[in-house]
């Protein structure tokens, strides 16, 4: 099925990159989980996936939310890291790591864009992301995510719509920044065809561990 990540399509090139895209993590997150030892019954079970959804993933025939990304990374007990790096060596013991600019791991979904940086650094708590944002209609509740942890948005360029369930619907603008519990459903939109870019930050662990 057609999925239209935009407001304007490149047509052939941009397909064959999503779909190279898909691909490549489907591996990635195939290799993690058998590393594991965990049938696709037993990761369904621990992540609350449905068992053909995390096989449509793996085969790359779905781009992941970023909730269900969330939601299989700790069902596997690694840092998302993991999944975003084929050769990553999750007991390396750097503390510091740099991404320059544009060279953060790229993974696209329906709606987003996200370029993850910093992904060399082993367990980290808060993933910090950079997000191309699609414009879409205002968002419908079945259309909202949650997930454990908190996150806080800066704009960079562009306008979004942050719908944050029991809230107001809120435009920020770019030096605008929100901070929000994940655990209620939200949900992010571009307000128009401007190229949308928000920095976005989020906890993957509770902070207190």
């Amino acid at each position: 099925e057609a999925e239209k990540d935009g407001a304007v399509s490149d047509g052939g090139g941009w397909e064959a990159e999503r779909q190279q895209l898909r691909d490549e993590l489907g591996a990635r997150m195939k290799a993690v989980r058998l590393g594991c030892g965990f049938t696709l019954e037993v990761a369904a079970q621990r992540s609350g996936l449905a068992l053909s959804t995390i096989h449509k993933i793996e085969n790359g025939r779905v781009s992941p939310s970023y909730e269900n990304l969330v939601r299989i990374a700790r069902a596997y007990d690694i840092g998302m890291e993991r999944l975003f790096s084929a050769d990553h060596d999750a007991q390396q013991p750097t503390r510091l790591t740099v991404t320059r600019a544009g060279q953060g791991r790229k993974v696209r979904s329906k709606n987003f864009e996200y370029e993850v940086l910093c992904n060399a650094l082993a367990e980290k708590k808060i993933i910090p992301l950079v997000t191309t944002v699609a414009q879409r209609p205002p968002l419908r509740r079945d259309e909202l995510e949650s997930h454990d942890g908190e996150e806080t948005l800066y704009v960079l360029s562009g306008r979004v719509e942050l719908t944050v369930e029991h809230y107001e619907r809120v435009i920020l603008e770019p030096g605008d920044c929100a901070y929000f519990d994940s655990t209620i459903k939200h949900g992010l939109r571009a307000v128009d065809a401007t190229e949308t870019k928000v920095f976005w930050a989020c906890t993957y662990i509770d902070v207190d561990k």
